[in-house]
């Protein structure tokens, strides 16, 4: 490492307890940019569900990652590795990364990093690589939403959900959303045109009836098999239903005729382990058609809180307990 970049650094380790209890320590090596990487000095990283599962050993990290925790960072850019032409110590990136969010430097690939203006404090842009690029590419491009198609977003008050309505509204698709009593409010100010309490109200009878009986024509869903049955009933002919998680279950019947006679596609998908082609291309989709209505401050990050970065296992637990509206941030240098 040169001078000015340690060769040990700071990053949260998962104990070998039985909590697996996060602490924020000293010693980890430093990461080296290789070809086509750049190396960030972290400001700001955001957690997700993924990291509570691979907390506890039930989320496989891709080969080659880092295994310290955190699929999102914002901050500067301090190295770049062979080949690296786009990016130059000093830009100010947010980007996605298979993993080393939760340390102070992170390795980034060169071409899955967004610009992120001088104004914006690295808390916000942290909020956004993760909840932006799994949104955008299940309603835009798996499911291949086009203007004034309508869209079901469940889990609306989550990171990716309160992204996914913003988004839907920036790119002229009508949408809807679940998500518990309490938040339902908060979507509607996000652009919602229906909000659904998930745990008082029938989403079928609830979307059937605000679309005259047609349904919607895309479904982002993130519970799995509770609601795979009822999610055909909800969509139209043609509709396509994008299964991006399983918090209600893995397997369920599938009711093939209603698929065959309605011509509906079920799509499942992940982001992690997709190659760094495929997401360099959604990058390079992002800048093109969301990150405008981001600098223009028509897509917001939503924050639930920002907490430091020793704070992680609060952080952890408030995101197990459903608390969170949007993301949940944790601050590692505010003036990397």
């Amino acid at each position: 490492m040169s001078n000015s970049i340690p060769d040990t650094m700071k990053a949260i380790v998962v104990g070998d307890d039985d909590a697996k209890t996060l602490a924020w320590q000293e010693g980890q090596p430093t990461p080296a940019p290789g070809a086509a990487q750049v190396l960030v000095r972290a400001g700001a990283t955001a957690i997700n569900r993924a990291d509570l599962l691979q907390r506890i050993g039930a989320y496989p990290v891709p080969a080659g990652a880092s295994q310290i925790l955190g699929l999102e960072v914002a901050g500067r850019v301090v190295a770049v590795g062979e080949g690296v032409t786009s990016w130059a110590p000093g830009d100010r990136v947010a980007a996605l990364v298979e993993g080393g969010g939760y340390g102070e430097y992170v390795v980034c690939n060169a071409d899955v990093m967004l610009r992120v203006p001088d104004e914006m404090p690295y808390s916000d842009a942290a909020a956004l690589p993760e909840a932006l690029y799994t949104a955008y590419l299940n309603l835009f491009m798996e499911a291949a939403l086009q203007p004034g198609e309508r869209a079901l977003v469940h889990a609306g008050a989550s990171g990716v959900g309160t992204a996914a309505i913003q988004i839907c509204r920036a790119l002229g698709c009508p949408v809807y959303a679940t998500a518990s009593g309490s938040k339902l409010e908060r979507l509607r100010e996000l652009g919602a045109e229906l909000a659904i309490d998930r745990r008082e109200e029938d989403f079928v009878e609830r979307v059937r009836a605000a679309s005259e009986g047609r349904g919607v024509d895309a479904i982002l869903c993130c519970v799995g098999a509770d609601y795979f049955a009822r999610n055909l009933q909800a969509l139209a002919r043609g509709g396509r239903l994008v299964i991006i998680g399983l918090l209600g279950g893995a397997k369920s019947e599938i009711p093939i005729q209603r698929l065959l006679i309605n011509c509906q596609r079920v799509i499942g998908s992940v982001l992690r382990s997709r190659s760094v082609a495929e997401k360099a291309e959604i990058t390079r989709q992002l800048a093109e058609r969301v990150w405008p209505h981001v600098i223009a401050g028509t897509v917001r990050p939503v924050i639930d809180r920002v907490l430091p970065i020793a704070d992680a296992n609060e952080a952890h637990a408030a995101m197990r307990r459903n608390e969170n509206v949007g993301k949940i941030v944790l601050e590692i240098n505010a003036e990397a």
